[in-house]
């Protein structure tokens, strides 16, 4: 075990992003579901306003943890060429697991935002965290949904993830921290001493508790 909880190590994987905190510009984006209570650790740490980037795994159908693509918010779609050859899925494949997939992300859009806006990524410094990188199929999604906000940099943050991956996604973005890359990787959870699956209501409220005791720098300080 590398990391006794999320709680532990998004408090580690602050103390690594220190540079980025007490600043105006910055804004932590946590990975729904169990990036968030990493995320949430990462924000307080820094003293920066968190949100979620809801982003959902297209799984292949009967071998769900094999990704073939990921969807992010805004419309943005990734697909696994290599896999979609690999195991001949049809376009019709996707497009329902894409369907039913949308309709999650919704649901969890209005359930975690309500009818709170989208935050403005505009010329800032976008930290997306999640609590592990596997295959990094719904990173690459974030990735790509932050992107089109134009910001002024894009840094990834996880605790844990598979060294592959993060080399790959480290040519797509300004920075990636990631505290631990073991070998074999086999799953995100195995390096965590407890890690039960986060729920809604859980994103709810440590949302809630983001928002309330976050407390905004003036210009110039």
């Amino acid at each position: 075990m590398l990391f006794k909880n999320r709680t532990i190590a998004g408090q580690m994987l602050a103390r690594e992003l220190a540079d980025y905190a007490n600043t105006t510009d910055v804004m932590v984006l946590a990975l729904p579901r169990g990036g968030v209570p990493v995320g949430f650790e990462v924000a307080q740490g820094l003293n920066a306003p968190l949100d979620v980037l809801v982003v959902r795994k297209l799984g292949v159908p009967e071998q769900e943890e094999l990704a073939m693509g990921a969807i992010a918010s805004g419309g943005v779609r990734i697909i696994n060429e290599y896999i979609i050859n690999l195991v001949k899925i049809s376009e019709e494949t996707i497009a329902r697991v894409a369907a039913q997939e949308e309709r999650e992300l919704e649901r969890r859009e209005l359930l975690y935002r309500g009818h709170r806006p989208e935050p403005d990524l505009e010329g800032r410094i976008v930290i997306l965290v999640d609590d592990g990188l596997a295959t990094g199929a719904t990173m690459w999604a974030a990735v790509a949904s932050v992107r089109r906000q134009h910001p002024a940099k894009i840094v990834i943050a996880v605790p844990v993830g598979a060294a592959g991956t993060c080399k790959e996604l480290q040519t797509a973005v300004n920075e990636i921290v990631c505290l631990a890359t073991p070998d074999p990787f086999y799953s995100v959870g195995l390096w965590y001493e407890d890690f039960p699956q986060t729920t809604d209501e859980q994103v709810r409220d440590l949302l809630f508790q983001a928002e309330t005791s976050y407390q905004p720098l003036s210009i110039g300080t």
